[in-house]
């Protein structure tokens, strides 16, 4: 590219900046409802519901929904077509699949070193759960409200129901599997975590939200709200999904690896009599 060429194009996204920049500014806000509004049915979705077969859901269960239904479809399609065509020298969604499922496989064996087939298979479903629940936002899906107001769909873990829904089923699944492998003892050392559902929950809720808060807040208040909170919504939920995927994954399998942990057995002693005729 010559020096003329790149002196043209500068000026031309100069141009844009400066027209984008103008629109802005002179363009009224499309925002109806208020701030307060806005962040109280992020939290407690009281206004915006949605009608699913007569009943009124929020609209992270209709999220929760579509992000399974996605996954599961992807699923399919990779077991069906994609899986039986694997080469021994892998392509690139091979590899990329392969180091998915070998970091969650190494997590696993890492913090539960004797019992972890299982575990490596709930991480990678908890993982990918979470990862693209919390990008699921991006896409920008709309519904239709009771009101006939549209709305984006959020994140599912965004909802309390939904951060709480993942954070009971891994405590579960920590306690069953320390029940069949540890039996009583796997039982209380779980148990005795009682805390770990509701603070992974909140956790994971908090995190979430707190990003849709602010860049609610962003929306409402900067004036240059059409082009900030785009870049800001990019990179903090990537940032969120790739965090809380690691952090709930980390979790699930350290108290997993506590709970099926087999007992030590304590090294016999040795009577005075054997050490002595040991020293003869």
């Amino acid at each position: 590219m010559s020096k003329k060429q790149r002196l043209v194009g500068a000026v031309a996204v100069l141009l844009l900046l400066m027209l984008l920049l103008v629109g802005i500014f002179l363009l009224p806000g499309a925002e109806k409802e208020s701030v307060q509004t806005a962040m109280r049915d992020g939290v407690l979705h009281e206004t915006n519901r949605i009608s699913l077969f007569g009943l009124e859901v929020n609209p992270g269960l209709i999220s929760a929904f579509t992000v399974t239904g996605m996954i599961v479809l992807f699923c399919l399609i990779v077991r069906i077509f994609v899986i039986p065509r694997f080469k021994e020298i892998p392509g690139r969604f091979q590899l990329l699949l392969e180091e998915a499922v070998g970091y969650f496989s190494g997590l696993a064996k890492t913090n539960s070193p004797h019992r972890n087939g299982l575990l490596g298979a709930y991480l990678f479903v908890a993982g990918a759960y979470t990862f693209f629940s919390t990008i699921f936002e991006l896409l920008g899906l709309q519904a239709v409200t009771t009101e006939g107001r549209s709305v984006t769909l959020p994140a599912p873990l965004a909802d309390i129901n939904g951060a709480i829904a993942i954070g009971v089923t891994s405590y579960l699944f920590i306690l069953i599997s320390g029940i069949i492998y540890g039996k009583a003892r796997g039982a209380i050392n779980t148990l005795k975590d009682f805390s770990l559902p509701i603070s992974m929950s909140f956790r994971l809720f908090g995190a979430l939200l707190s990003g849709a808060l602010v860049t609610d807040l962003v929306y409402h208040y900067f004036p240059l709200s059409f082009v900030l909170p785009s870049l800001v919504a990019v990179m903090f939920t990537l940032l969120h999904a790739l965090i809380q995927t690691y952090v709930l994954t980390m979790l699930v399998s350290v108290f997993y690896g506590e709970s099926t942990e087999p007992p030590h057995k304590k090294p016999k002693k040795r009577g005075k009599l054997t050490a002595s005729a040991e020293n003869l």
